[in-house]
């Protein structure tokens, strides 16, 4: 006998059997025992996720020897004839190649005729929105006085494009794509059954690759058992796929943590010498990316299935939220514009050299600041002014030594270092070079207090959003101040001891000074009372830095 490929030879023949689409075979499965049939069915989705399938199972329901039926017995003259495809009340018609309005005129002529063999005669018009409008029309009007003998099922992975007119007459059903897991369960039952040796680590290789699609995903695996010769191993599926090894990947990341480019580069020298598409090795490295940012987001998010998850948890540990952001936005950038670059190559490492290029303030702040070395403890802001340069001379007791703020690893031994207070940190705040959003944060908050290495910040409710803002303005500090730190955000109400509440105050006074130029002014006293002037808004003028200070 010659060779039938799995796609067919596993092709689901009962709700039973079928792989995913719960929603759709539980609907079914109602109606059929309930006995309240729709005289049209219309299954959407992508290529490869049932719905021919659930068309053939549900002719075979409606058609079974037993009855109408949500399990048909498959052993019947019926069901065996649909099966193989040579039942005669069942027309299935691709409409890719059927879409001019003769060619369903006459297919539809024969539709008032009563079903030769079965209970019901079963169109199935596949890719139904390559039909023509004047097609379309031709069919509306079977569609809207169906004979209780004709049953229409179509199928379409482009609903867009169909008349609403025919949508309002078929009950919809909307297919998902199958998920890695359950192409994964399957594939696995058919190499069981099939007697083929396999590593559990190609199968989401192939599910990965499948895109969603079952009979992809089956044929993939046919190809893979051929290119292994009978046998399924996940180096050789990587190498007939294409696809990129994960352990690539996390060198990539672990060398941009590191803030070492040369060695990020190593590993794109090493894609090419085995001709690697650099356009997956961005889309992996976009999906290594977000389960990162998954496993930061909570400890349990990250499913316990999720390959290589034990890794991922660690570089988790030591990249910040922030630059996991920024890292995963040029993936993505780097992967759309790759059609652009000179070659491949040439995209894929100016991704990376953009990646290392835009960290946060220096490389190796990619390093979050919580898991670096432990930094110096923070002194108490009480104590921790710098003494006077002049000093007594020393004596034989102990003299006390002036509290100083540790200094980071960078910065010079003899730097000392001014801890900031509740009081200077609006002008402290103003000396930091940053801008945007981390801006925003640091101009909301006020310094509530210092412990140990921790500075407390404390925003107004209206800045919750800027809290996630936090490392790049530790960042700016570690660098700008030369001390280590954390931060720490508190919600509350912000007195005045903050650079934006230091702005509304000088705002409020240079107001209220204008007001009271206005009032104590005779001349528009004058337009006031002799005129019966009114003064509709005052707001004072901005200071001229040309020009003399003034009042105003």
């Amino acid at each position: 006998m010659s060779y039938q490929v799995l796609a067919r030879k596993w092709r689901p023949r009962s709700f039973q059997t079928l792989v995913g689409q719960e929603h759709v075979v539980r609907a079914l499965t109602h109606a059929l025992e309930q006995q309240r049939l729709h005289h049209a069915y219309l299954f959407t989705g992508t290529r490869g996720v049932g719905k021919t399938t659930i068309a053939r199972i549900l002719a075979k329901a409606l058609n079974c020897d037993t009855g109408i039926t949500a399990t048909p017995c498959g052993i019947c003259s019926a069901c065996t004839e649909i099966d193989a495809g040579r039942f005669i009340d069942l027309l299935e018609v691709d409409a890719a190649t059927n879409t001019r309005v003769d060619e369903m005129r006459q297919l539809l002529e024969n539709a008032v005729y009563a079903p030769t063999r079965g209970r019901f005669k079963v169109y199935v018009i596949d890719e139904v929105h390559m039909l023509s409008n004047s097609a379309f029309n031709a069919m509306l009007k079977t569609l809207e006085e169906p004979p209780e003998h004709v049953k229409f099922i179509l199928a379409t992975t482009d609903p867009q494009k169909i008349p609403a007119t025919v949508l309002s007459r078929c009950l919809q059903f909307n297919l998902k794509q199958m998920p890695p897991t359950a192409i994964c369960g399957h594939l696995e039952h058919i190499l069981g059954a099939e007697a083929i040796p396999f590593e559990a680590t190609a199968l989401p290789v192939i599910a990965q690759a499948a895109h969603g699609s079952m009979r992809d995903a089956l044929s993939l695996l046919d190809q893979a058992i051929a290119y292994g010769a009978g046998q399924l191993a996940e180096a050789q599926v990587r190498a007939m796929l294409g696809t990129i090894d994960q352990g690539y990947l996390f060198d990539i990341l672990d060398a941009l943590a590191a803030g070492d480019l040369t060695r990020a580069m190593g590993v794109a020298y090493q894609l090419q010498d085995r001709s690697l598409s650099f356009e997956n090795a961005l889309e992996d490295l976009a999906t290594l990316l977000h389960r990162v940012a998954l496993s930061q987001a909570a400890a349990d998010i990250l499913p316990e299935s999720t390959p290589d998850r034990g890794r991922i948890v660690e570089l988790a540990g030591r990249i910040d939220r922030e630059s996991v952001q920024l890292l995963y936005q040029i993936a993505l950038i780097g992967r759309r514009d790759l059609p652009l670059a000179p070659d491949e190559f040439a995209g894929f490492s100016m991704t990376l050299i953009r990646m290392h290029a835009f960290a946060p303030v220096s490389a190796d702040s990619l390093t979050a600041g919580a898991r670096s070395p432990a930094p110096a403890p923070v002194q108490p802001a009480a104590t921790a002014r710098a003494t006077a340069a002049t000093a007594p001379a020393p004596s034989s007791e102990p003299a006390p030594t002036a509290a100083r703020a540790p200094v980071s690893a960078n910065a010079p031994e003899a730097a000392v270092v001014t801890l900031p207070t509740p009081e200077d940190w609006p002008q402290r705040v103003r000396s930091l070079t940053l801008s945007g959003f981390a801006r925003q944060l640091a101009e909301q908050s006020e310094l509530s207090r210092i412990d140990g290495q921790r500075l407390y910040l404390r925003i107004p409710s209206s800045a919750r959003a800027l809290a996630s803002y936090r490392d790049r303005l530790r960042s700016s500090i570690e660098q700008q101040w030369g001390m280590r730190c954390m931060i720490e955000i508190e919600i509350a109400e912000v007195a005045t001891r903050s650079v934006a509440g230091e702005n509304a105050r000088q705002r409020e006074d240079a107001q209220a000074q204008a007001q009271a130029t206005m009032d104590a002014d005779p001349f528009v006293a004058d337009l006031v009372n002799q005129f019966g002037a009114t003064i509709e808004s005052i707001a004072p003028r901005a200071e001229d830095p040309s020009q003399p200070s003034k009042d105003h």
